[in-house]
């Protein structure tokens, strides 16, 4: 049996880097691509493609990293709390070695990046380093807009609307509002996975005074926020094809709606003081996420050949 010790620092850094994670990152770089190979007319970069989608993860990565480090510090990660990777409450890194690791993680996404800014020039920089800023400052200081009940509303933006437009722009050189609009639904499951997360965690996070949407409004109100980002997915989508913006093709979400009701039937029996329930939610909401986001995938690319 492979025990602690034996285990490599590359092991545990990927750990600490959490990759099933990372289909946040990835799902709003498939739908900005897929938006604009169904209904863009001009070129399409898609040599490109590659680029956007590592440097997308990289600073995922950058960003899990660097908040093991600052969640550590700031007493929101204990033995006996929920969603760390444990790296650093197991004592099985460093701390300086995982926040290295994130910075590193950033400095090599920053890089990649340059290459869509020797495309597309300054307008891609400002971008990414928004981009690098957000992932930095979720837990680092000065900021560290987590812990000041900012999460769910960065989270929406960076990782919905940003990343996808961002994908569009970077590929095709054009900015266009509907693919803002397509983005939403985007948007409203990954900050989902971070409601989820702040729920589970409600109890934990007032002893480390930090301030979330879910310590801040109550548990009732946290989970309206679930039922509301999680249902609102599906009908702006559904709104969406009704008014001709996308393909019915992209109905295909629908097939992933017995997972959101199964989702919602388990977060509403969530309580203060039994974490432990709900303890998977994130990780299951990260799942929809990414389930939602293939099957609309798949439809922008029907829309596209079909």
């Amino acid at each position: 049996m492979t025990t602690v010790q034996s285990r490599s620092k590359a092991s545990l850094m990927m750990q600490a880097v959490r990759p099933f994670s990372f289909s946040a990152s990835v799902v709003p770089v498939l739908v900005g691509a897929m938006f604009a190979l169904a209904y863009f007319e001009g070129e399409i970069l898609w040599y490109l493609f590659p680029v956007i989608l590592i440097a997308s993860i990289l600073l995922h990565a950058g960003t899990n990293l660097v908040s093991e480090y600052f969640d550590l510090k700031k007493g929101v990660d204990k033995k006996e709390t929920f969603g760390s990777s444990k790296v650093l409450v197991e004592e099985l890194l460093s701390p300086k070695t995982v926040l290295r690791a994130g910075y590193i993680s950033f400095a090599l996404g920053f890089l990649l990046g340059m290459i869509l800014v020797y495309v597309h020039g300054l307008p891609i920089l400002y971008l990414g380093l928004i981009g690098i800023a957000g992932g930095i400052f979720y837990t680092g200081k000065p900021i560290g807009y987590k812990y000041i009940a900012m999460g769910d509303i960065l989270v929406f933006f960076l990782m919905g609307p940003f990343m996808v437009v961002g994908t569009f722009f970077s590929l095709t050189g054009v900015f266009d509002w509907n693919v803002a609009i397509v983005s939403l639904p985007i948007g409203f499951l990954v900050t989902a996975i971070l409601n989820a997360n702040n729920i589970r965690d409600i109890k934990h996070d007032t002893e480390a005074k930090v301030k979330t949407f879910a310590t801040i409004l109550g548990i009732n109100a946290a989970k309206k926020e679930y039922y509301f980002l999680v249902f609102g997915a599906y009908l702006s989508v559904i709104i969406m094809v009704l008014t001709g913006l996308l393909h019915f093709w992209t109905l295909l979400i629908i097939i992933s709606l017995p997972v959101a009701l199964k989702n919602i039937k388990d977060i509403s029996i969530a309580e203060v003081n039994n974490p432990e329930a709900v303890a998977m939610m994130d990780i299951r909401t990260a799942q929809l996420h990414m389930q939602f986001g293939l099957l609309l995938t798949i439809g922008l690319v029907l829309t596209a050949i079909l």
